[in-house]
């Protein structure tokens, strides 16, 4: 009986790889800085093309009959809302001999309540004078109103105190025409009801009194509440400056743009699932990250630094092609980079012996390149059969979507990836390792293009499969029964798909 070793499961990857996502939106940072930027330029266009219209303010003391101090605000709040009516805004209208509509001028006026006392009207209108005259209108508008209402409440409140006492004072000249009555009777029981008719009267007398004094109350408190009601800061027009207004429009425009950039990338990036770290990429892949190439900066100062790069990835790249069986770099996300590098490692190649590079890049981008004095033969993927077996063969190729798999091992039974960061999905850089495993390609190594500087992850896959160069010396791993490496962890891709002979067995 043939006993198998079934892969080793790698270990449950985390719901959100906070590393990873900051490494993405950094990199997307021409996103957010763009809108960051955008929302700079509409804050400050609003500012400049949509100033606000001329607008006057007003402050008016209120008091209330039921003023506490502990009132949470809610007497200041219905004033605010009875400003908001189409009664006062008609007074104010009247008053202003203005022919427009309540409803209408509802709308270009408000009010707030800044304190429990202290009620803020603004006001808006074409003009400067024009929007005073309103605020004044307005002011006083409330101001009567609010009056009005005070007295109105005060002489209801007098009104009914009186006719409890009219009503009192009836019901005592009834007592009191009983009183004269009984006192002509004589007898015990005459006595005890006249006694009766003498409290009743002095009961009487007591509330009458106490039902005028309390309707005078009602009265002498009004002219306190209506001094107290009054404008206490008379209507002004609000001075607005256009650079300061620009400079705040302009920075909340950017910070909303900022926020609403960084969201957008942090969405994009969780979403696509594209790798980034170099040690997710290797371990989708199946390979190590065995050299990096930074992207080429416009700036002078790094120019250097990226053709000491390109140099030492061309050297590195001979060095891994020593043999005479044909290699191949196959591109995801970087054909013109791996063009370059195509071309630069079969010139260094050119010294040992002739070199044939087949161009199957999309677009032919090789075949089309001018050749300059020296550089090997090019030729495109149709004419790879009529090479020599002679000379040294170096093909160049992708495994972006759509391309045709079969062809693949025409270009090199060794490959090596060129792969950009943050470009292929996770599930198309298992796709390329399947396909590369099916065709029974080896791959070498990937190089990663544009990788992120402040990366400091691992691009190597210690326990993926021996084609992956990471220094190892020794004889190879023996092989079980089932055709696999007993000591060879599968890559990712690999470990998430069921073993066929497994299944059967």
């Amino acid at each position: 009986m043939t006993t198998s070793t079934t892969s080793e499961s790698p270990a449950a990857a985390p719901l959100l790889d906070l590393q990873a996502l900051v490494v993405a939106v950094r990199r997307r940072r021409r996103l957010w800085c763009s809108m960051a930027l955008l929302g700079l330029l509409a804050g400050t266009a609003v500012a400049v093309l949509l100033p606000p219209p001329p607008t006057a303010v007003a402050k008016v003391l209120v008091a209330h009959q039921e003023d506490q101090p502990n009132d949470p605000g809610t007497l200041i709040r219905t004033d605010v809302g009875l400003l908001q009516t189409t009664r006062i805004a008609a007074q104010a209208l009247r008053s202003l001999g203005s022919p427009e509509k309540p409803e209408d001028f509802m709308r270009d006026y408000g009010a707030v309540g800044l304190t429990n006392n202290l009620l803020q009207i603004t006001v808006t209108a074409d003009t400067d004078a024009q929007a005073v005259a309103r605020a004044k209108a307005l002011a006083d508008a409330f101001v009567a109103d609010h009056v009005t209402r005070i007295k109105d409440a005060a002489d209801a409140e007098a009104k009914a105190l009186l006719d409890q006492r009219d009503r009192m004072q009836g019901e005592l000249a009834q007592v009191n025409k009983a009183i004269g009555d009984g006192s002509s009777q004589g007898g015990p029981k005459a006595s005890a009801n006249l006694e009766s008719l003498f409290a009743s009267r002095a009961e009487l007398t007591s509330r009458i009194t106490d039902f005028s004094q309390r309707a005078a109350e009602a009265r002498i408190g009004t002219p306190q509440l209506v001094a107290g009601t009054q404008v206490v800061d008379a209507p002004r027009a609000v001075r607005t400056s256009l650079p300061k207004a620009a400079a705040t429009d302009a920075v909340i425009g950017f910070v909303l743009g900022l926020a609403l950039g960084l969201a957008v990338a942090a969405v994009g990036t969780v979403v696509a699932d594209r790798p980034v770290l170099r040690r997710d990429i290797a371990a989708n892949l199946g390979t190590s990250v065995i050299a990096e190439l930074p992207s080429r900066s416009p700036r002078l100062w790094k120019r250097r630094r990226f053709r000491t790069a390109r140099e030492r990835l061309t050297t590195s790249l001979a060095r891994l092609h020593g043999s005479t069986e044909p290699v191949s770099l196959l591109e995801l996300g970087c054909a013109r980079s791996t063009s370059v590098i195509a071309m630069d490692l079969a010139r260094a190649l050119a010294a040992e012996g002739p070199v044939v590079v087949v161009d199957d890049l999309p677009g032919l981008q090789l075949t089309r390149h001018r050749p300059r004095p020296g550089d090997p033969t090019v030729v495109s993927g149709e004419r790879a059969g009529a090479v020599s077996p002679q000379e040294r063969r170096l093909g160049v190729g992708s495994v972006a979507p759509g391309t045709a798999w079969t062809d693949l091992q025409y270009l090199g039974t060794r490959t090596v990836l060129v792969v950009r960061a943050g470009h292929g999905s996770t599930a198309w850089l298992h796709t390329v390792a399947r396909q590369l495993a099916d065709q029974r390609i080896a791959v070498i190594g990937a190089v990663l293009i544009d990788p992120d500087p402040r990366d400091r992850t691992d691009g190597t896959l210690w326990d993926g499969p021996s084609t992956a160069l990471r220094g190892r010396s020794g004889p190879p791993a023996q092989q079980n029964g089932t055709g696999r490496r007993t000591n060879e962890r599968l890559p990712m891709w690999a470990a998430r798909v069921p073993d066929s002979d497994q299944e059967a067995r």
